[in-house]
């Protein structure tokens, strides 16, 4: 209990690790308390923040910071449009369909199981065939309204998507035109001397934002490609199957492996056991093999500097907490642990060598 006595004291006895450790508490607070509230200006945050990067990058080749800002805000509109109008309607009409089918496509894994059982007796047992039935036919019969309750709430649910498509952009612009003034607003909040403060946020913007802004190129490519893939072999819900794959990125190897099933599915409801169904299966793989071998290496190469362990524990830690969304930021959140852990050594180093001095 010394020991620890006396670790608390030296390190809290630094006025910088007190103000870090405050930002900290208070940020899981707010985040924690009026998530649900504030949501729209949380989603216009991460919009905001994900755009400065194209802006920076203008001005930095010329561009005046009004011609800068108006032409990415534009070209987001743009996307967001055609994302609106090209995407989501047959998105949500291969939704429906894939629902209407999936009686069917139960029906299809169910002759499949019973083949293999034939095939294999010693090593598929009729109880693992009726386990294995029931609990895929539970989660078919589930999806649909498991959607339904999350995209269609009623009237809530359309006042929402009102909300979000009008307030949102009109938020992120402002965000994005007065950045330096709301961050000279929130710096009056702080001593003027903030040096381990200043280094977590400047981590955070290289490599956190990086890191996001480098996801969401990796997601639309991957997405572009896969339904170009889709579309060329003939296989059905290509609109669906590409979003899955392009959205299966988003969580490092959990993803592909998850993607794989429904994939697989569609193509052995569509073609049986054929060459057509391994062609489709072998399709996806190699999507994915250029993607983890090619893309990612391309679009990140030293932008997140952290092992493959500390990746899946950091899904299963901030998915544990805050749910899918802690899935999809797990990574940008484990950066952010990342840089405020070295950002504390470092200046606890500092000390003791000032000390020692």
């Amino acid at each position: 209990m010394n020991m620890v006595s006396a670790w608390f004291r030296k390190t809290f006895a630094d006025s910088q690790v007190v103000m870090l450790v405050l930002v900290i508490l208070i940020t899981l607070l707010l985040v924690s308390l009026f998530a649900n509230m504030l949501a729209p200006a949380i989603a216009a945050i991460v919009l905001a923040f994900l755009l400065d990067g194209p802006i920076e990058w203008l001005k930095r080749r010329g561009a005046r910071p009004s011609v800068a800002l108006t032409v990415v805000f534009l070209g987001f509109i743009l996307l967001a449009l055609v994302t609106l109008l090209a995407v989501i309607p047959p998105l949500i009409k291969q939704v429906g369909q894939f629902i209407k089918d999936s009686p069917a496509m139960v029906a299809s894994l169910r002759e499949a199981f019973i083949t293999l059982h034939q095939h294999f007796p010693n090593i598929v047992s009729d109880h693992q065939v009726d386990t294995w039935l029931s609990q895929i036919g539970n989660e078919m019969t589930n999806l649909g309204p498991r959607l339904l309750q999350y995209s269609l709430t009623g009237l809530t649910g359309v006042v929402a998507f009102v909300v979000y498509m009008v307030l949102v952009p009109v938020m992120v612009f402002f965000f994005l035109k007065d950045k330096r003034q709301i961050l000279n607003w929130m710096g009056t909040f702080f001593p003027s001397d903030k040096p381990l403060l200043e280094q977590v946020w400047r981590e955070i913007n290289e490599r956190a934002g990086d890191y996001a802004r480098g996801k969401v190129y990796e997601i639309l490519i991957v997405a572009v490609v896969a339904f170009i893939t889709y579309q060329f072999i003939g296989l059905r819900y290509a609109t669906l199957l590409a979003v899955a794959t392009g959205l299966s990125v988003v969580i490092p190897y959990f993803g592909a492996a998850a993607v794989t099933f429904p994939v697989a599915l569609v193509a052995y409801f569509q073609w049986g056991m054929s060459g057509e169904t391994l062609g489709a299966i072998i399709a996806y793989l190699i999507l994915q093999a250029l993607d983890g071998n090619l893309l990612a290496p391309l679009l990140f190469s030293e932008v997140v500097k952290l092992h493959p362990n500390a990746i899946i524990i950091a899904i299963l830690v901030f998915g544990g907490i805050w749910g899918l969304w802690g899935v999809f930021f797990a990574i940008p959140l484990a950066t952010v642990a990342n840089a405020i852990i070295r950002a504390w050594r470092e200046r606890t180093e500092h000390i003791r060598n000032s000390t020692a001095a």
